[in-house]
């Protein structure tokens, strides 16, 4: 019994330090630190996250409102495709960032929103199937944005990434925990389960 606990532990092991890997490869070289070093392209993808934490505002949000912006001023990019969970009524990721943009500057009419964003694997996917971008720019946090890219190369999406600033902190680092499992879930979702979007739906091209 024992040893059969050690064999699954040693196992479980192999995968996350696979699929650490497998991502960290897949972002190589497509990472960008400074908005200016960032390819020319005509949408960057905000993958979502909830704009409050208790009664304050989530500083995951306003990093990635601050990368967008600073691509958008930086001239890199023309349309914003904002993503994430509208799945309640009283929740909606992509209405909050669109709202965040807009109040940076960025004009409304250049920001579309993508409310069936639930997972990572949905926003990337969705971003060329339903909103027609053939490549793009990805903004999240660093190790959301490196998962994100390992995504998109196993559907033959050509994208990079312009990371927000990260939280440092005890939420920073239980978000880092969840991140290896997350990657573990990604890299099955992809090499093993064959998953797609919860939903696709009818084409809504960027910029018309």
């Amino acid at each position: 019994m024992a040893g059969a606990g050690l064999l699954v532990g040693l196992l479980g092991l192999v995968v996350v330090l696979y699929a650490r890997s497998a991502v960290s490869e897949a972002a190589r070289g497509r990472v960008f630190a400074n908005a200016l070093d960032v390819p020319e392209s005509e949408v960057a993808l905000v993958l979502g996250c909830s704009r409050m934490v208790g009664k304050w505002e989530n500083r995951y949000f306003t990093y990635r409102i601050d990368a967008v912006t600073a691509l958008y001023d930086a001239g890199r990019i023309k349309y914003v495709l904002v993503s994430g969970d509208n799945s309640r009524q009283e929740y909606d990721e992509p209405t909050d960032m669109k709202e965040a943009l807009v109040a940076r500057g960025i004009p409304e009419e250049n920001i579309y929103c993508d409310y069936a964003g639930f997972r990572t694997l949905d926003s990337v996917v969705r971003a060329r199937e339903v909103f027609q971008a053939n490549s793009f720019v990805v903004v999240s946090q660093r190790f959301h944005v490196d998962r994100a890219l390992y995504l998109a190369r196993e559907r033959g999406i050509e994208a990079w990434g312009y990371p927000a600033q990260d939280v440092e902190g005890e939420h920073g680092r239980k978000t880092k925990i969840r991140e290896e499992l997350a990657r573990v879930k990604a890299v099955l979702d992809v090499k093993v389960l064959g998953k797609d979007p919860k939903f696709l739906g009818e084409p809504v091209p960027v910029g018309g």
